[in-house]
C-alpha cells in the first residue's frame, strides 16, 4: 500500500497530516497511529465498526454488494466447485493447491483426527448435562496440556503443526462433546471417510449397529463448513487476534474464539433462529409475530434475518437455501411444522415491503439452522458446528498476525467518564 494521499486534522492549535492507505479493494483507511503522540487525542469508535485493526490478505467482504471472497475467490464459486479441505488449504496457504498438494494436505489432516486418549477422561469432569460449547471451550483450551510440542509460537514448524492439529481434531472434539451430552459412547474417527462424513459418523453412529453416511448429507455438511470457514474481522476472529497479540499459545487463542462465538448475537444466531421458529409454532401464528417484529415498542426480533455487515442478500444464504431445499427433500420432511413456518417466513421476507425496505433478507444462520435440525442435530450443537467450521479461519488469521512485523499487543483506549481525582476518606469519617 502506498501513502499517496493524506487527510488533514486540526485539533486545537495542532495540525496533523494523516496518511491515507489504499487497500486492494474496499474503502481507503486513514492511518491514525500517530494521532495520540501528535495531538494528544484518541478516536472514539464503539464496536470498532469504523476501525481497521490490522492488515489482512485472507477474506474480503463488501456488505453493500453482498460479496464474500476467500483469498480473492467468490464464495459462490468455492461452494459450487470446491470442498472444505481444499478451502482450508486456500485460507492457510493463500493459493489453491495442485493435486499433489491437496492429497498431501488431506492425508495429514486425516492422520491427525484422533485425540490423545487421556483427553477422554477430561470430558468426565463435566456435568452430564453440560452444554457442548462449554465443554469445547474447556477441552480446546486444555489441548496445550496435551500437545506441548506445538505451543512455541516463535517456531514456524510448531505453528504449522498446531494449526493442522486443530483443524483435524475439532470435529472429533465437537462430536465427543455431543456424545457426552446425550450419554452415548465416544466414536473414534475413521480414516476412510471424508472430513464431513467422518464428523457425521462420529455424531450419529453407535457401536450396536452399522451407520452409513448419506453422501448428500455429507455434501450439505461440507457446504456448511465451507460457508462458515472465515468471515473477516468479526467478534470471535478479533478475539483470537487480541489473545494472540499477547503471545498466548494457539490452543488458548482458539479457545478464546470459541468462547466469543458462543454469544447469541454471533455464533449462536442459528440456534436463536430455530428456537424462534419453534416459538412461533404454526403457520397461522406468523402474522402475529410479523406484527410484533414491525412494532418498535415490542422487544421481539426476528432472528435469522438481516446481517450486521451485509446490506444486501447474504451471499452464503443463496447457496445455503439451495442446500436446505435438497436436504429437506432428501429426508422427506418438507411437511414438518417448524419447517413450514420457516418456508412461509422466508416467502414473506422476500415479498413484504417492510422487509425489503429494511433489507431483512434471510441470512446464512436462518438456513443453516434448518439444515442442521433436519439432519437430527439438537440446537445445542449448532454453535459447536459453527466453531469447528470457523477454526481454519481463526488459525489462518492467527498465523497471519504472528507473522506480521508490525504486531503489537492489542490495547484499545477508552473515553473515561468516571469520577475525577478524589482523596481517600477514613472509614470512621464516612
Amino acid at each position: 500500500m502506498a501513502d499517496t494521499k493524506s487527510a488533514t486534522l486540526t485539533v486545537a492549535n495542532r495540525t496533523l497530516e494523516l496518511p491515507i492507505l489504499s487497500p486492494t479493494v474496499g474503502p481507503d483507511v486513514v492511518d491514525i497511529r500517530k494521532l495520540y503522540s501528535g495531538a494528544d487525542v484518541f478516536t472514539y469508535d464503539p464496536g470498532f465498526t469504523s476501525t481497521a485493526a490490522c492488515e489482512s490478505a485472507i477474506t474480503y467482504i463488501d456488505g453493500d454488494k453482498g460479496e464474500l471472497w476467500y483469498r480473492g475467490y467468490p464464495i459462490e464459486q468455492l461452494a459450487t466447485s470446491s470442498h472444505y479441505l481444499e478451502v482450508c488449504y486456500l485460507l492457510m496457504q493463500g493459493e489453491l493447491p495442485n493435486a499433489a498438494q491437496l492429497a498431501d494436505f488431506e492425508e495429514r489432516i486425516t492422520r491427525h483426527t484422533m485425540v490423545h486418549e487421556q483427553m477422554h477422561y477430561f470430558f468426565r469432569g463435566f456435568r452430564r448435562d453440560s452444554h457442548p460449547m462449554a465443554t469445547m471451550v474447556g477441552v480446546v483450551g486444555a489441548m496445550s496440556a496435551f500437545y506441548h510440542d506445538s505451543t512455541d509460537i516463535t517456531d514456524p514448524m510448531q505453528r504449522e503443526i498446531a494449526s493442522m492439529r486443530m483443524i483435524a481434531k475439532l470435529p472429533t472434539i465437537a462430536a465427543m462433546a455431543y456424545k457426552y451430552s446425550i450419554g452415548q459412547p465416544f466414536v473414534y474417527p475413521q480414516n476412510d471417510l471424508s472430513y464431513a462424513a467422518n464428523f457425521l459418523h462420529m455424531c450419529f453412529s453407535v457401536p450396536a449397529e452399522k451407520y452409513v453416511v448419506d453422501p448428500a448429507l455429507a455434501r450439505a455438511m461440507d457446504l456448511i463448513f465451507t460457508l462458515h470457514a472465515d468471515h473477516e474481522q468479526n467478534a470471535s476472529t478479533s478475539t483470537v487476534r487480541l489473545a494472540g497479540s499477547s503471545g498466548a499459545n494457539p490452543f488458548a487463542c482458539i479457545a478464546a474464539g470459541i468462547a466469543c462465538l458462543w454469544g447469541p448475537a454471533h455464533g449462536g444466531a442459528n440456534q436463536a433462529a430455530l428456537e424462534m421458529l419453534e416459538e412461533i409454532g404454526t403457520v397461522d401464528r406468523i402474522p402475529e409475530y410479523i406484527a410484533k417484529a414491525k412494532d418498535k415498542d415490542d422487544p421481539f426480533r426476528l432472528m435469522g434475518f438481516g446481517h450486521r455487515v451485509y446490506k444486501n442478500f447474504d451471499p452464503r444464504a443463496k447457496v445455503m437455501k439451495e442446500s436446505a431445499d435438497e436436504v429437506l427433500s432428501l429426508l422427506g420432511i418438507e411437511n414438518n411444522e417448524t419447517l413450514k413456518v420457516a418456508k412461509e417466513l422466508e416467502r414473506i421476507a422476500l415479498e413484504d415491503d417492510y422487509f425489503i425496505e429494511k433489507k431483512l433478507y434471510p441470512n446464512v444462520d436462518f438456513y443453516s439452522g434448518i439444515i442442521l435440525s433436519a439432519m437430527g442435530f439438537p440446537t445445542s450443537m449448532f454453535t459447536p458446528i459453527f466453531a469447528l467450521s470457523r477454526t481454519v479461519g481463526w488459525v489462518s488469521q492467527w498465523k497471519e498476525m504472528i507473522g506480521d512485523p508490525e504486531l503489537k499487543i492489542g490495547r484499545p483506549r477508552q473515553l473515561y467518564i468516571g469520577e475525577g481525582r478524589r482523596d481517600y476518606v477514613d472509614l470512621k469519617s464516612r
